[in-house]
Formats: C-alpha cells, structure tokens, sequence
C-alpha cells in the first residue's frame, strides 16, 4: 500500500532528527511548499560549539527543567528554528513545517509535542501556514498557524506545552 503524503514527509522529518544531538529530547523539521522540500532541521548546538551528545551533559536536564521551559538554559537550536534559518522567507510564505520528536533515552515519540513559544513566533514571522506534527508512526496532528497567533499564551503566562 502506498504510503500518504502526510507520512511521508514526517518520515523524512524523523530521519532528520536521527542528526539530533540533545540528550532529552530530539527533533527533526522539514519545511514543504508545493510538494518540494525547502528546508530542514534537527536540534543541536550552534556551528562551532560542543554538542550535549558530546558533552554528555545537559543544565535542563540536571535542573529537572519541564519541557517547553528556561530554554535560555539550552545550548541547542530547535529543529524548527534551523530549518527556518535555512530557507528564504519568500520560500515558506504558505507553507507546511512537518516537525517529528523522539525522546533520547527510550526512542518513544514525545506526547503531545508542540513547538515551544519562541519557535511558534518565528513560525508565524516565517509565513508559515500549518505545522504537521506525528503523534505515532501513522497518526498526527495537523495546526493552523494563525491558532499560534490567535492563542497568544505570552498573554497570560504559559509555560511548557
């Protein structure tokens, strides 16, 4: 049976995130518009700098920081974030980021995984229209950006995700 296009592109989001190099948690994002892809992403720390994988250490992680919280404590750049970086915005003008994530330690998929606030703005000041984000190996959320710009939760204080 041929596999949906959905899939299909979250595939290939999973396959970046295997060049992850956080010790919590993993991601990897693909940007599509018109059925080609224009960028990708995985999480890891800026060019030129040690990666926690490397390190063998994580400040969030020793705090026991919730995710979604203090990312100003994290060496890495999200997958979101890399893949945003990598394309012209005239490029992802209504178009859709397929973000997949794994926890480091059991390879399980992270529960209701979200992008976290910092990423949800440049998702929007990127042009991007949806975020497609697998929940297990066939099934996942699809969310309509402008609910990033509608839901705006810097108003009233939430954290995580």
């Amino acid at each position: 049976m041929r596999k949906d296009k959905i899939n299909y592109y979250l595939d290939m989001a999973e396959v970046a995130l295997e060049r992850g190099t956080c010790i919590r948690r993993n991601f990897g994002a693909i940007i599509v518009k018109n059925d080609e892809i224009i960028s990708t992403g995985y999480v890891g720390a800026p060019r030129g700098r040690k990666n926690c994988c490397d390190l063998k250490f994580c400040l969030r992680e020793k705090m026991n920081v919730p995710r979604g919280e203090r990312y100003e404590l994290c060496r890495s750049v999200h997958a979101e974030q890399n893949a945003i970086i990598s394309a012209s915005r005239k490029d992802m003008i209504s178009s859709t980021l397929f973000l997949v994530g794994k926890d480091y330690q059991t390879g399980e998929y992270v529960e209701n995984a979200r992008p976290c606030a910092l990423c949800k703005r440049m998702i929007i000041n990127a042009g991007i229209k949806e975020v497609i984000v697998r929940n297990n190996k066939k099934d996942y959320t699809i969310i309509n950006v402008n609910d990033f710009v509608i839901n705006d939760e810097s108003l009233e204080g939430v954290k995580g995700y």
